[in-house]
């Protein structure tokens, strides 16, 4: 199984941690395809956060922990959705 994703969802989040003076957190990958996010001390030692879980639910939970990165707008970006708004049918308006 491949765990590119799940290891890049980690790296998102020691970044994130990082910035905010957190801890270090590993991923650990079972015989059974399934993950674990385990925080890592200072000495090597590891304690794990989470239960063993299926890659699309590891980086969902992984992608939800620690402060999130704030998207940056700009102008255009703003218009943008603003064009992405349904408008309503003639239909619906009477």
């Amino acid at each position: 199984m491949r765990s590119t994703r799940a290891a890049a969802a980690v790296l998102r989040l020691n970044r994130r941690l990082e910035a905010a003076g957190g801890k270090h957190h590993v991923m650990i990958a079972t015989g059974a395809g399934l993950f674990i996010l385990a925080e890592q001390a200072e000495d090597g030692s590891e304690t794990p956060v989470s239960e063993p879980m299926a890659q699309d639910e590891f980086v969902a939970y992984v992608n939800g922990l620690g402060p999130q990165e704030v998207r940056r707008m700009t102008k255009n970006d703003v218009a943008f959705e603003k064009q992405l708004v349904k408008k309503p049918k003639p239909e619906d308006l009477a």
